[in-house]
């Protein structure tokens, strides 16, 4: 594989004309960051993020509350219709370097297909995670079916998003892109092409970019690291401009349309559609159906593939619930039904140019 670092931007010097001071127009998008080296590492990172954060996180209060209702166990009723979750396992379809291709494996786990490589999206294919019980559905792609993997990308730290005997099945040479502060906890077990990236910053691999972009959530895996690493998303772009942002784990608010702004003509928008009930506890780092398409029109994305439902039991909504006001919200929203990728657990879309 090859890999392409360009030299740090240098600042624009200033030119003896009128034009040199006039502001740019508001609808110009900024210039992308130059792109970080593959397999960078940094020991400055600043020792907590807590100050990325877009809402504060709950207090003992909450923490009390979220007790006495009990309020994270599914609702009486609520995993009745688990039988009836979409899962259609498929063979992955035929990827050249000019096709986007993606499959999604369950939860955040996709399998994409860009420029040639194979990248998965925070992969998780254990049966079960600390914390939760078992999965509602079987992965949809069995590991020993996929091809060989390209790189992976990390969202954060959350035990549903970064697993660990998952991600000891990879080779360790495997090209791994983390938030900021959390490559220590790979290289710790052995990686040796790790890429730390703050928000904004991006690294290019095969003539794929990756830029590591905000999201409205937090971090935390242990009792003592809460905020010690960065969360975000990811937007891949290939060299012939396609484009796909991973949206990760992420609440609602100000960053898609910021998102969107710098880079402009996504082709397709994995967004989080799930674990949003209570309101009142998750509102600030889930996105439910609806605002999951606001986020889309937000993001001027052509199309979305709802993601984050119909694996695990993290909240108490019921399980189809998700899927259904997803749909309900882009017909309302007055988008087209075949930009609305809505996929089963397994189930493939290829966008040919």
């Amino acid at each position: 594989m090859t890999e392409r670092t360009a030299p740090p931007a240098r600042a624009a010097q200033p030119q003896a004309t009128a034009s040199a001071t006039a502001p740019e127009p508001a609808s110009a998008p900024p210039p992308l960051s130059a792109l970080q080296p593959v397999g960078r590492l940094r020991s400055d990172w600043p020792r907590t993020f807590a100050d990325r954060l877009t809402a504060p996180l709950p207090g003992l209060g909450a923490l009390a509350r979220l007790a006495r209702e009990g309020a994270l166990r599914p609702r009486p009723g609520a995993l009745r219709d688990t039988p009836l979750l979409p899962f259609e396992p498929g063979p992955l379809p035929h990827a050249g370097p000019g096709t986007l291709a993606v499959t999604w494996a369950g939860h955040a786990s996709w399998v994409l297909r860009l420029g040639g490589l194979t990248v998965l999206t925070d992969p998780v294919w254990s049966r079960r995670i600390f914390g939760t019980p078992a999965r509602l559905t079987p992965v949809g792609v069995r590991w020993e079916d996929l091809p060989p993997v390209d790189a992976v990308v990390i969202s954060h730290n959350h035990f549903d998003h970064l697993d660990a005997p998952t991600l000891k099945r990879l080779p360790r040479h495997t090209p791994v892109f983390v938030p900021a502060g959390l490559g220590r906890w790979f290289t710790r077990r052995r990686f040796s092409r790790v890429t730390e990236l703050d928000w904004w910053e991006a690294a290019e691999l095969d003539g794929v970019r990756f830029d590591f972009v905000p999201a409205h959530h937090w971090s935390k895996r242990t009792l003592l690291d809460t905020c010690r690493s960065l969360w975000g998303g990811w937007v891949l772009t290939d060299r012939d401009g396609r484009r796909v942002h991973f949206a990760g784990d992420t609440g609602y608010g100000h960053w898609f349309a910021e998102i969107g702004r710098r880079y402009p003509g996504i082709d397709l928008a994995l967004l989080p559609i799930g674990a949003y009930d209570p309101r009142w506890w998750l509102r600030d780092v889930h996105t439910d159906p609806e605002e999951a398409v606001r986020a889309h029109q937000d993001l001027g994305a052509r199309r979305m593939a709802p993601m984050h439902w119909a694996t695990f039991v993290l909240s108490s909504e019921p399980v189809l619930e998700p899927l259904t006001r997803v749909r309900t919200a882009w017909e309302k929203a007055g988008l087209p039904r075949e930009d609305l990728w809505d996929l089963p657990v397994g189930g493939s879309r290829v966008l040919v140019p």
